[in-house]
């Protein structure tokens, strides 16, 4: 939910990605390998070589056919535009110097901002008798957001995280309290045939189902806290109670039309096209897995 209301309504959620006021820092500060989800090597702080000068990405329509599927499933979490604005109108480009640590202070806000999300998304599915202490944490790590670039980048974001995740697994527990799916976290699941699968109120926190089958497969109540969902399968699955669902992890699996969703979660632009490509391969006589 918004943090604010203004007299035109709710204010933009500061927990959600708005490239149109940030400079690019994703773009800049990460770095990747050529992969399946990279097309290139690229150094942090290197520009990416797609990048235009006005901070937009020349091949953002078609990421995906361009070999930067990774790129189309990052999310900052709103930090990008957070740390832009932090440094008042000045970037990495137009005063070099500053560029480290605009860099430093992005991954740095990027982990609070994604704590932030758990947290409000924990709050949500508390109990009565957890919601004081999340709530407290949550104005924890908010003002540490409010730092300034240089205090930013000192914080242990690490003792930060290992500080709130107790209050995270202790919401997930109550919520799944009375199901009797199996402990999965941190499980290699890569490629796993789980089609159909009951998943209801399982702990997937961790667990890495790359290439894994999930169609047909029922989440509900299931903790997906940081599972690496990647080229996943989803068509069909059941995902309207998933809890700790990230956008990001939609927008790294495949899924269909037939996906359920939670309500305030996007379908992924992508998951369309892939559908309409395997209903032409099914009416042409080819295998749709």
């Amino acid at each position: 939910m918004p943090d604010t209301v203004t007299p035109d309504g709710p204010a933009p959620d500061p927990l959600r990605a708005d490239c149109s006021r940030c400079a690019a820092l994703c773009c800049v500060a990460t770095a990747f390998a050529a992969s399946a989800d990279f097309a290139i090597d690229k150094a942090p702080g290197e520009p990416c070589p797609n990048l235009r000068e006005d901070f937009r990405c020349g091949i953002h329509t078609r990421l995906r056919e361009s070999g930067f599927p990774g790129c189309s499933a990052f999310d900052c979490f709103g930090a990008g535009q957070r740390v832009t604005q932090t440094f008042r109108g000045a970037d990495w480009r137009s005063s070099p110097p500053i560029a480290p640590l605009m860099f430093a202070s992005f991954r740095a806000m990027r982990q609070l901002h994604e704590l932030r999300w758990c947290l409000r998304e924990a709050t949500r599915l508390s109990t009565d008798a957890q919601r004081g202490d999340l709530v407290a944490a949550s104005s924890r790590v908010r003002s540490l957001t409010a730092l300034s670039a240089e205090e930013l980048v000192a914080v242990d974001v690490a003792a930060v995280r290992a500080d709130v995740n107790p209050l995270l697994v202790a919401v997930s527990a109550a919520v799944r309290a009375g199901t009797s799916a199996p402990d999965r976290r941190g499980a290699d699941l890569v490629g796993a045939d789980l089609r159909r699968a009951d998943l209801v109120g399982a702990s997937l926190r961790g667990a890495v189902l790359v290439g894994a089958d999930l169609r047909g497969a029922d989440l509900t109540l299931a903790d997906v806290t940081g599972a690496d969902l990647r080229a996943a399968r989803l068509d069909g699955a059941n995902l309207g109670r998933t809890i700790f669902l990230t956008q990001q992890q939609l927008d790294a699996a495949k899924g269909d039309s037939a996906t359920t969703l939670p309500a305030d979660r996007d379908r992924p632009l992508h998951w369309r096209t892939a559908v309409h490509h395997e209903m032409g391969t099914a009416l042409a006589g080819g295998p749709l897995s």
